[in-house]
């Protein structure tokens, strides 16, 4: 499939590097609101057309489907014009950060029979895929640790008097809607929706989320939930079971994972090599749902989406953290 991106900063690299590694994607074009930048781009990676006018790039018929990796805020309102335009989508997370913005999207979707999908590349990897199989050998799950604590490059420039998108409250920024939805779907992938939740957030001065906890309760477990954008954590993330543990190095990408099993006292060691650019796997994944038309899988995809978004506005609103257009 040939794909057009909008975004052109190192995630949209990686995607483009990925897509190449995959043999599944092609890079067709590329949009940015400068001339010299899409050129540059376009030239640096191969593409054949680049364009400032995001209609023209979302009608060109060189395009199967678009990656979105604008700012945050500008998620919705860029699907809706690439939906309308009848392209597919591969938009990275957040998708949406409102329930409402899932709903018209999930509309449009079927309305002009294109898929949608949210780029969460650790859901895809084997690795990961491994860990959801072992859940069964480690007994009755009674509580999970799943954590992301990475120090942004970019607080240091918040902390210097700017504030970049990622720390905006403007951009849909914060730790919550930046790397807190990697453990969150993660457990929403692996456990469903929970019967309560609750998150407590380290406010910034501009009130947006540097770092914070959520608390999700489900029938018989509690699973906790740490992220952050303003410290480093090196612990492992973890699953308790009362049969064993699962235990893994990191949860974007998992390259390390062991169950301990509590009845014979062993360590199996679970992880196998796969590819660092891990993107690779959500692609494949994305062009296999496409190319086989299958909207049962896309609907579940879709639903996991929306069960993201209503928590984590949930969790926003109730800690006074408020976007625009929501």
């Amino acid at each position: 499939m040939k794909f057009c991106t909008i975004g052109t900063s190192w995630i949209t690299e990686a995607f483009i590097d990925a897509a190449n590694r995959s043999g599944d994607a092609q890079l067709a074009a590329v949009y940015s609101r400068k001339l010299e930048t899409a050129q540059a781009f376009a030239n640096k990676h191969g593409a054949v057309k680049a364009y400032t006018d995001i209609t023209e790039i979302l009608e060109a018929d060189e395009c199967d489907f678009v990656y979105i990796a604008s700012p945050n805020i500008l998620h919705p309102d860029h699907i809706k014009i690439a939906i309308q335009s009848g392209k597919h989508v591969f938009c990275e997370k957040p998708m949406v950060f409102t329930d409402k913005q899932w709903q018209e999207i999930a509309q449009l979707s079927k309305a002009h029979q294109v898929f949608v999908f949210e780029g969460f590349r650790h859901l895809f990897s084997p690795n990961y895929q491994r860990l959801k199989k072992e859940l069964t050998n480690i007994g009755a799950i009674r509580s999970a640790l799943l954590q992301y604590g990475q120090y942004s490059s970019r607080y240091d420039k918040y902390r210097e008097g700017a504030e970049p998108n990622v720390f905006s409250p403007q951009f849909a920024g914060g730790a919550l809607m930046d790397l807190g939805v990697y453990p969150l779907s993660m457990a929403i992938d692996l456990f469903g929706q929970p019967k309560d939740f609750s998150y407590y957030p380290v406010l910034l001065k501009n009130g947006i989320d540097g770092s914070g906890t959520m608390v999700l309760t489900y029938d018989g477990f509690i699973v906790t939930l740490l992220c952050s954008k303003i410290t480093n954590a090196f612990m492992q993330s973890e699953i308790h079971g009362e049969d064993g543990t699962l235990i893994m190095d990191a949860i974007a990408p998992i390259s390390q994972l062991q169950l301990h099993d509590r009845k014979t006292a062993q360590i199996n060691e679970l992880a196998n090599e796969q590819y660092e650019a891990d993107m690779v796997f959500e692609i494949q994944a994305f062009v296999e749902m496409v190319s086989e038309n299958n909207w049962q899988l896309h609907d579940s995809y879709l639903e996991r989406s929306r069960t993201i978004a209503q928590l984590t506005e949930k969790m926003r609103k109730e800690n006074g953290i408020h976007f625009p257009n929501e």
